[in-house]
């Protein structure tokens, strides 16, 4: 399954969140990570040949087609928010903003 954001990114992403309480990206984050377990499971699924075999593919594909959504999603939130895509730091406006609403 191609992956756009590396583990360690999308978690980077999910820490800053949670420490100025912006849930939004790391909600997106977490469900990313859901969906790379499901997909991971979904595959070996399909290794097992005493398993039906159109029904893990089937949720595979579904899988992938989400997944690569969802990253689009996690994408589109950053650049609407302002974060720095290169080193995918929160923006300081963001975070006094939310520290503000502290």
């Amino acid at each position: 399954m191609k992956q756009h954001f590396d583990p360690s990114q999308i978690s980077r992403i999910i820490d800053q969140s949670l420490t100025y309480q912006c849930a939004c990206p790391a909600q997106v984050g977490r469900a990313i990570f859901e969906l790379r377990e499901l997909h991971r499971y979904q595959m070996e699924c399909l290794n097992d040949t005493d398993n039906d075999v159109l029904v893990h593919r089937a949720i595979a594909q579904a899988t992938e087609r989400s997944h690569a959504l969802m990253e689009e999603c996690l994408l589109r939130v950053l650049q609407v928010e302002g974060w720095d895509l290169q080193t995918l730091a929160m923006p300081p406006q963001l975070k006094a903003r939310q520290l503000k609403s502290l």
